[in-house]
């Protein structure tokens, strides 16, 4: 009884052993990285990256077909966290992103909360017919709560 407990530990030991070998020396599956890119966006699904979310965007960054640098909300220091992960060079924000904030003209608002319920971030402050403000520093950019607005009270300005 004894030598057949034995010779299965050993067997177990052998196959734990070849499979951490094996675990280290394989390449890892791309779906991880994918995920470990996707864990480190915004996850605020404002497209203005040119892809319909983050996960879409996290794939491309993935097999090459997108830059680090086209996510505003995310801003330098996801572009920073990228760029360590994945082992490339930091570089700046593409051009073409222009980082914004929203900016709420409160002698509109009517307190609808359309534009909060929109927010991916919770930046829009307010309470139900009484007027809405945006935490600036909250506020990713992602232009999210300006179509729901149905005074057209919110517009994005530059980041400064």
């Amino acid at each position: 009884m004894w030598i057949a407990v034995i010779t299965i530990a050993a067997i177990a030991l052998v196959a734990g052993i070849a499979l951490s070998y094996a675990s280290s020396r394989l390449p890892s599956n791309n779906e991880d990285l994918v995920e470990q890119v996707n864990e480190l966006l915004p996850q605020t699904q404002c497209a203005q990256c040119g892809y319909p979310g983050c996960r879409p965007f996290a794939a491309a960054i993935v097999d090459g077909s997108a830059a680090i640098n086209l996510c505003p909300p995310g801003g330098e220091e996801t572009v920073r966290r990228l760029a360590n992960l994945l082992g490339r060079e930091i570089i700046p924000l593409a051009a073409s992103v222009n980082p914004s904030v929203a900016v709420i003209d409160e002698t509109l608002c009517i307190g609808c909360t359309h534009c909060r319920k929109a927010c991916p971030v919770d930046a829009i402050v307010g309470a139900h017919q009484l007027m809405h403000t945006v935490i600036e520093s909250e506020c990713t950019g992602c232009e999210l709560c300006v179509a729901p607005c149905p005074v057209d009270c919110i517009s994005m300005r530059p980041l400064t």
